[in-house]
């Protein structure tokens, strides 16, 4: 009998993938991880991680699991909470959940599995996992989960070949209205449970409040370019990023902080007046403008184009490497929930060059962008 130990999180998925793994006959051990113990920063009154605590207590002892709490709240802080400050302090926008899989989950979570004594760990993430045989050498591949609405896979793109070794997926061929309806079934505390929104672990966050545990307010000028304004007839390809420079367009209002938004952002602008409504299209934090364009279609907002340095890119499938001299056709996606696109990668000695087939809206610096060939997740990297 295999031992796997499951990261109970207090919600749906997680309960149901624990009783899916002891229907097949594993020996599950469930354990919940507290990862923030700071509620001054939460929107609900209730703490969330004691609420979700309870619940994942209450899962296990409806199946009959061995239960436990284990404090990450110190390594989460400094491996997630303080790299995050620092990129939006640089103007950059990052992606917390990826960095928790990679730092949390797949790596104390993984060690603190195997001290228990487990031979895989298991989350409630909606992808998959199978192996081939390459030149004798056994491979693991990350596949998409089958519920293309609920397809997490994107989140666990920086995990290695090890991690995958040691690492089940029990959800990855459900959709999600059957695992609501299996935890209904048999009577989990957590199958009507809404499913959690926020930062990793944290909750419902306000992301601006949560900043200014470490980034100061600065007033600057909130600054709107026409879209019709040469620099984007220069630029028709949207091949490079706009080079926004100061005095190029209209002061339209105040800002607290440059740091606190992101390009495509909406909201949080508080400026009125306008026909139609303002998206960030540019930051500079320097300077400490947020530049703006009204309108969805504003064309500072889209780009064909972006790249990724060496230093940051992760290869799952590290026999693929080995192609990365030739210019490779690959499906795409830079956000969570985005529809794959064409694009074509190439390789130079400094970065990668990645040109997509059709326009994106929103490329960001800090977000992490990941290739796929199919359902495989090959690799990702973090957008400069």
């Amino acid at each position: 009998m295999k031992t796997v130990v499951v990261g109970l999180s207090g919600g749906v998925d997680s309960s149901v993938a624990a009783y899916l793994l002891q229907r097949e006959g594993y020996n599950v051990i469930g354990l919940f991880m507290r990862n923030w113990n700071d509620e001054t920063v939460i929107i609900d009154d209730e703490c969330p991680w004691i609420e979700d605590s309870n619940d994942a207590l209450q899962v296990a002892e409806k199946l009959g699991i061995p239960f436990q709490v284990i404090d990450f709240s110190k390594e989460y802080k400094e491996k997630i909470v303080d790299y995050m400050f620092k990129e939006y302090k640089n103007g950059r926008t990052p992606n917390p959940d990826i960095l928790c899989n990679r730092e949390i989950k797949f790596d104390l979570f993984l060690k603190k599995a195997l001290e228990l004594g487990a031979d895989y760990v298991a989350t409630g993430h909606y992808c998959r996992k199978d192996e081939i045989q390459i030149n004798g050498e056994k491979i693991y591949r990350l596949l998409a989960g089958v519920d293309k609405t609920k397809d997490q896979s994107y989140f666990l793109c920086q995990v290695n070949q090890y991690q995958l070794s040691k690492s089940l997926f029990p959800l990855g061929s459900l959709e999600k209205k059957e695992v609501r309806r299996i935890a209904n079934e048999i009577g989990l505390n957590t199958a009507t449970k809404k499913d959690s929104q926020g930062l990793c672990f944290i909750g419902k966050v306000k992301l601006p409040i949560f900043l200014q545990q470490f980034l100061k307010n600065k007033v600057g000028q909130v600054v709107e370019i026409d879209r019709n304004h040469s620099i984007f007839k220069e630029n028709q390809q949207s091949f490079l990023p706009i080079n926004y420079q100061k005095n190029m367009g209209t002061v339209v209002g105040e800002h607290n902080g440059a740091h606190y938004f992101t390009i495509g952002q909406r909201k949080g602008l508080n400026i009125g007046g306008k026909i139609n409504p303002l998206f960030v299209i540019g930051t500079d934090v320097n300077e400490n403008i947020i530049y703006v364009g009204q309108k969805e279609d504003h064309p500072g907002l889209y780009r064909k184009h972006l790249s990724v340095s060496t230093d940051n890119i992760h290869w799952i499938r590290e026999d693929l490497k080995s192609k990365k001299s030739q210019d490779i056709e690959y499906d795409a996606r830079i956000r969570y929930r985005q529809q794959l696109t064409k694009c074509e990668l190439r390789f130079t000695k400094s970065e990668l060059q990645v040109f997509f087939k059709y326009e994106q809206r929103g490329i960001t610096s800090g977000q992490f962008l990941s290739w796929y060939k199919n359902d495989e997740l090959i690799g990702s990297g973090i957008i400069n």
